[in-house]
This record gives C-alpha cells, sequence and structure tokens, in this order.
C-alpha cells in the first residue's frame, strides 16, 4: 500500500518540480491607485479608447517600436478643465510571467513616472525600486528609452528590465501619436 501511494504522488511532484513557480506573485497597485500616484493633483480620470490607424502603426514602427496592438485604453487625468496627462496600464513578459505596469506622460509629452502593478516573477522584482523607475521621468518620445543605453540594468532582472523598457518606449510613442491626432483633446 506505501509503495502505491508513492507511484501515485510521484507524478505529481514531477509535474510541480517542471512548472514554473507563480507563487511570487505580488499585486502592488491598482490602476486607479497608480493614477493617484503619477497624477496626484488630479481630480478625475476619463476613460477613452483609441484604435490607431494603419498610418500611425507605420509611424510607431518607424520609430523603432514594434506595434504590439493597433487599440489602446488612454486614461486622462485632469483637474477641471485642464489636462494633465495620460495614463496607460500595460503587460510585458518577464521571463515567464506578465508584468503588469502602468506609465504617467503629462500633457506635454514628458514623461512622469511608471508604476509596477503585479509582479509574478521569481526573480526581478528590483524592478519596482524607486532608483531605478526614476530613469525614465523626463524622457520624451524624442529619448532613446533602450536598455543600456539612458537605462540601466539590474542584474538577474535583465529580461524584466528590457521588456518593460521596450513597453514604456511604446507607451510613450503611442501617447506621443495621440497628442499629434488631437485624440486628447
Amino acid at each position: 500500500m506505501a509503495r502505491m501511494s508513492v507511484l501515485l504522488a510521484a507524478p505529481a511532484l514531477v509535474g510541480a518540480a517542471l512548472a514554473p513557480a507563480s507563487a511570487f506573485a505580488v499585486n502592488y497597485l491598482t490602476v486607479e491607485q497608480a493614477g493617484k500616484l503619477l497624477f496626484a493633483e488630479a481630480d478625475r480620470f476619463e476613460q477613452r479608447y483609441w484604435q490607431l490607424d494603419a498610418e500611425q502603426l507605420q509611424k510607431l514602427a518607424a520609430s523603432g517600436v514594434k506595434p504590439r496592438s493597433a487599440r489602446w485604453t488612454l486614461r486622462l487625468a485632469w483637474r477641471g478643465k485642464e489636462l494633465l496627462g495620460v495614463l496607460v496600464a500595460d503587460e510585458v513578459i518577464g521571463k515567464f510571467e506578465l508584468i503588469s505596469y502602468a506609465v504617467g506622460v503629462g500633457a506635454d509629452g514628458v514623461l512622469k513616472g511608471v508604476e509596477i502593478l503585479a509582479y509574478r516573477e521569481s526573480h526581478g522584482s528590483e524592478i519596482r525600486l524607486p532608483a531605478w523607475r526614476k530613469q525614465f521621468v523626463g524622457k520624451t518620445a524624442a529619448a532613446p528609452i533602450k536598455l543600456g543605453d539612458d537605462i540601466a540594468n539590474i542584474s538577474g532582472a535583465t529580461l524584466s528590465c528590457g521588456h518593460v523598457t521596450e513597453g514604456v518606449k511604446r507607451i510613450v510613442q503611442v501617447i506621443e501619436l495621440a497628442r499629434r491626432s488631437a485624440v486628447l483633446a
């Protein structure tokens, strides 16, 4: 009987050992909480859906950004009738799991900050540290926003750093297209 229990348990143990561990998942912030951190002076957020057309997708690709999606959800931050900026939430793959993050860009096109909403990998959560995220503040669509160029890597978190950096660049470029298209008016 004891031998039978071991034989039945063995496949479950092997399967558990081979599966990527997502037991490290931590939800840090909601999109709403990130919006309040990045646009503390905002009195309301207005959600808008925006579909990029073929020409805009080509411009995005020409700027060195892989256009992952044509449809975007923009959260406009307002103080009264003044547009403060735009918040965009997105997800990128880390090594095995998704990293949820939000990017705030001012109405002037200047990046206000990046917040990590959820991190699900077993390593690399250092991307949530303020010192790493602070590197993005002040960047615009004209900045390289490239790992190893103007954004430093974190040893042991190379994929997470690289993918979040690419995602932030994509969002900054998308918001710049929205600014030029009068979508934010």
